[in-house]
């Protein structure tokens, strides 16, 4: 089915159609499986007790990923720090298989890659996370948003920007 159309839908459609962009969405917001999918699940019960359908299913689309990353960031500033002690227990609890030294340094890279993208500011880490992880283009996010393509634009460029500085900076401090 062609997501563009406009035409009359069904409820699992849009599920089928939407549901993998929105997933990888939210989980590289929150990074957990299962409150991932029961962010996208609240979305979608959100989106079913609207009960006025949207024209299309990329309206929909549009829709619930606005939805649910708002829902991933609320939950992230409410348990921000149980998130810190989970991730913190994480890391000091992952189990690195002695094969070989790059096992070890695909981890740490892993590790300070997400810790990065974590720690820049939220306007930066939206936009890197819809392009990079769920996959959108730029008139997508900025729908999503409601910014500007050119908005966009600068946001993901100062992300990148952002990032490389303090990936590189962190190198130094982290091998």
């Amino acid at each position: 089915m062609d997501v563009g159309e406009d035409q009359s839908y069904t409820f699992k459609e849009v599920y089928d159609a939407v549901f993998p962009v929105l997933y990888k969405v939210v989980y590289h917001i929150i990074r957990e499986k299962t409150i991932a999918e029961d962010l996208c699940q609240e979305a979608f019960i959100r989106y079913y007790n609207k009960r006025i359908p949207l024209p299309s299913i990329n309206e929909s689309r549009y829709w619930l990923i606005r939805v649910a990353k708002n829902l991933a960031f609320n939950y992230r500033k409410r348990k921000v720090r149980e998130t810190n002690a989970v991730d913190k227990l994480k890391q000091e609890g992952v189990k690195v298989q002695p094969d070989t030294q790059d096992n070890i340094l695909k981890e740490e890279t892993i590790t300070v890659v997400k810790k990065a993208v974590d720690n820049l500011p939220v306007k930066y880490r939206t936009v890197l996370i819809l392009k990079e992880y769920g996959e959108l283009n730029y008139k997508e996010i900025s729908k999503i948003l409601h910014i500007s393509e050119n908005n966009v634009k600068i946001r993901v460029y100062r992300a990148r920007v952002l990032l490389e500085n303090k990936l590189n900076r962190d190198d130094l401090h982290v091998f």
